[in-house]
């Protein structure tokens, strides 16, 4: 009934998680399980019909559930390895347009030579032929297909991206530096950000989704990632979209947007940030928000460094982790 299922109870690929110190948790009326492949650095998430498609940094490669129900890798080795800040690049995310996949792949790794598919949209055919749509990205994190378009956040350019197929590529909208404040700045380094001085972070789009017409971007905000500083904004997928309204503030660095069944929005929140240890383990969050009020509810807490959220049905949510994990939430009965 749900192919998901026979993914996660294969062993000698996944490998369950038990007893390996704190794990994160869910509330009561859910299910959290934990499955680990050592070595690797999950990221992007998406659903191909009954299948599950993962893209591993850590390897360069794609994976998507076979009909044996392991994990098995397709398509070519991406460019992968370690980018200007440390942080892992490689095939972001890969998602099914049309009659083939679209890949976006991270900039050009440190060390390395630039390549085609570096800081590109490259689609996949169904016999395996490699084409690059688009390179004029710096860092394509994260995009949505729809529409005969892709909707591509370049987290670099602080962008976000209208694609046509033959790699016409339009500016929908770029977001401007936010504004912090110096008590907020004061508590990470008080000899470094006087009283009284104002500081700005670059906007940093992370996560995109598209819903009810409208698309909504999660602003993950730059160095020195500040407790509270993102937000989730939108625009309308056409018409005016130079004025984006503010959704949901508060957030702790949100990475990825998803919408359930019901309409309710879901954020992937990356963490919190300690200047000398980066991102604090077992902070990152899973959260809901009602659709009237956007009142939040906790639904994981505890991760470490989350990457992207998918909402596989009315019951099922996935969320991979930088740390080689795929952890899958359960609820105990649908409305």
């Amino acid at each position: 009934m749900r192919p998901l299922y026979t993914l996660m109870i294969v062993t000698g690929f996944l490998l369950q998680v038990t007893g390996a110190g704190a794990e994160p948790t869910a509330p009561p009326g859910y299910t959290l399980e934990t499955y680990n492949t050592p070595g690797a650095a999950f990221a992007g998430l998406s659903r191909d019909a009954g299948d599950l498609l993962v893209s591993d940094l850590a390897s360069g490669r794609l994976y998507r559930r076979g009909a044996d129900g392991k994990l098995v890798a397709f398509g070519p080795v991406f460019p992968h390895g370690l980018d200007v800040i440390g942080d892992p690049t490689g095939p972001y995310r890969v998602v099914r347009a049309d009659d083939g996949l679209v890949v976006a792949q991270g900039w050009t790794p440190v060390g390395s030579k630039e390549g085609p598919f570096d800081h590109a949209l490259v689609a996949l055919d169904a016999a395996g032929q490699v084409r690059v749509i688009s390179s004029d990205f710096w860092n394509p994190f994260d995009f949505v297909a729809a529409s005969g378009s892709y909707y591509v956040i370049d987290s670099a350019r602080n962008s976000v991206e209208r694609v046509q197929p033959d790699g016409h590529k339009s500016t929908l909208l770029t977001f401007h530096r936010i504004g912090q404040a110096a008590t907020a700045l004061r508590s990470l380094s008080p000899t470094e950000f006087a009283e009284g001085n104002s500081y700005e972070t670059d906007a940093v789009p992370a996560g995109i989704a598209l819903h009810g017409g409208r698309l909504y971007i999660a602003l993950f905000g730059g160095f020195p990632f500040l407790t509270g500083a993102g937000k989730i904004v939108s625009i309308p997928a056409a018409g005016d979209q130079s004025t984006p309204q503010i959704d949901v503030e508060a957030l702790n660095a949100p990475v990825s947007i998803a919408f359930d069944n019901g309409g309710e929005m879901l954020v992937l929140e990356h963490g919190t940030y300690d200047q000398k240890e980066g991102f604090r383990k077992a902070s990152g969050r899973l959260l809901k928000f009602n659709k009237k009020a956007r009142e939040r509810k906790v639904i994981i807490e505890g991760l470490t460094r989350p990457v992207s959220v998918l909402v596989w049905d009315e019951r099922l949510i996935v969320v991979s982790e930088l740390g080689g994990n795929l952890y899958v939430l359960t609820r105990a009965s649908a409305r």
